[in-house]
């Protein structure tokens, strides 16, 4: 049996803080939350001291490259290693990203991914971000391509037993007969790389897209046709779906925070997210890293943007950033004047809405996974555990 109880500290539930609470977790579940002091250890259990500390749900990154000297890009031994390493920065789930290799080696490579077992921060399913994409972007232009039923279904049964989340342009010819399958079973399509019409992405929607990732990013102004007139295209439509839900790279330089502070307005709390879509070198001091795609990026400071040195073919383009999602949510708290309770939302029980897993992972209440994290009042994280295990201790 493997027992832990928190003690007295502070829980950062949806709406609100709650001072001087006992958390019991059980065999990877919350068991029982009670008052401080109302709980007492027992033989064979773990007492941990939460006086003074916030106590809040895990992070779930629904979009990450890789980190330190990690790429997912690189294969399992790589994801082995960034599993091990996210609870560091309080993330129990996350979506690894795979960008597009050309047909065939890109159901291959999941493969590799998807049959492996990794142990640390929880692997959520697999977000592929391409190859059904109509703007490059910092992506590998190699492995872009038209959309096909086969080759959907082969890049989704490649993923098994995970879940496979589609990224899709519905500007790009093929996309609609797809976006349906795509979103079987229930799965989220992720909408991004668009110069898609307001007809365009409205129709996508339509037929499954439930969520637009990295917001703003590679979704370009519509041009203007009629003089004075300001055009409306996919981030308008966007918007305008209360049931479409949004992420964005809250790093300060990605999107100006007066845009999330937009979407909070449009879409209310429940519908907005921060993401990483960390690159590899997130983590480490600032410098210069080989990226994604091979391509060499450099970070000015902790939690910069990843930007392309004069060595490449786009110099000082974006190719995801240096953050990680303890650092999204404390700029979530300095850039939108926020509360604690919703920049945890937004980096908890939104994506695990945005997953379908909103029922298990996202709130500390009795019954749900025993995904934490245990921060300071600077938002340090202290300790954090998954499914009732603790992966990282400061200690």
């Amino acid at each position: 049996m493997n027992r832990t109880l928190i003690k007295k500290a502070d829980l950062v539930l949806p709406d609100k803080v709650v001072r001087d609470k006992d958390v019991l977790v059980e065999n990877g579940k919350i068991i029982r939350i009670g008052n401080g002091g109302s709980l007492s250890c027992r033989d064979q259990e773990v007492c941990v001291d939460g006086n003074g500390l916030y106590l809040s749900p895990g992070f779930i990154d629904i979009h990450f490259h890789g980190m330190h000297s990690y790429l997912v890009d690189n294969g399992p031994e790589d994801l082995e290693q960034i599993c091990c390493r996210l609870p560091a920065y309080g993330v129990t789930g996350f979506l690894p990203t795979v960008t597009p290799r050309p047909e065939g080696k890109d159901a291959e490579f999941l493969s590799t991914l998807s049959t492996t077992t990794y142990k640390g921060t929880h692997v959520l399913g697999f977000f592929l971000e391409g190859p059904f994409v109509a703007i490059t972007g910092a992506l590998p232009p190699e492995g872009l391509g038209t959309p096909s039923e086969k080759r959907v279904r082969s890049m989704r049964d490649a993923c098994l037993p995970y879940r496979a989340v589609f990224a899709v342009s519905p500007d790009l010819p093929g996309s609609m007969e797809c976006i349906p399958i795509m979103a079987e079973n229930e799965a989220p399509v992720f909408l991004t790389h668009t110069r898609a019409t307001v007809e365009q992405t409205l129709e996508g929607i339509g037929k499954g897209i439930s969520h637009a990732t990295h917001f703003y990013d590679v979704f370009p102004l519509p041009e203007e046709t009629d003089p004075g007139v300001r055009p409306a295209g996919a981030v308008e439509a966007v918007l305008s779906e209360p049931h479409v839900s949004v992420d964005f790279i809250l790093d300060g330089e990605h999107v100006d925070p007066i845009v999330v502070k937009m979407a909070l307005q449009c879409k209310g709390p429940d519908k907005v997210c921060l993401i990483s879509d960390a690159n590899r070198g997130a983590g480490l001091p600032p410098g210069v890293y080989a990226g994604i795609g091979g391509s060499e990026v450099k970070f000015a400071y902790p939690g910069a943007p990843a930007r392309m040195t004069k060595n490449t073919s786009s110099p000082g383009g974006l190719a995801g950033s240096g953050l990680l999602l303890n650092m999204a949510v404390a700029n979530a708290l300095k850039f939108l004047t926020i509360d604690l309770p919703l920049g945890v939302r937004m980096a908890s029980l939104n994506p695990a809405r945005v997953l379908g897993l909103a029922d298990k992972k996202g709130i500390i209440e009795e019954g749900y996974d025993a995904d934490l994290v245990l921060m300071d009042t600077s938002l340090n994280i202290r300790k954090t555990w998954v499914s009732g295990s603790c992966c990282f201790s400061a200690e």
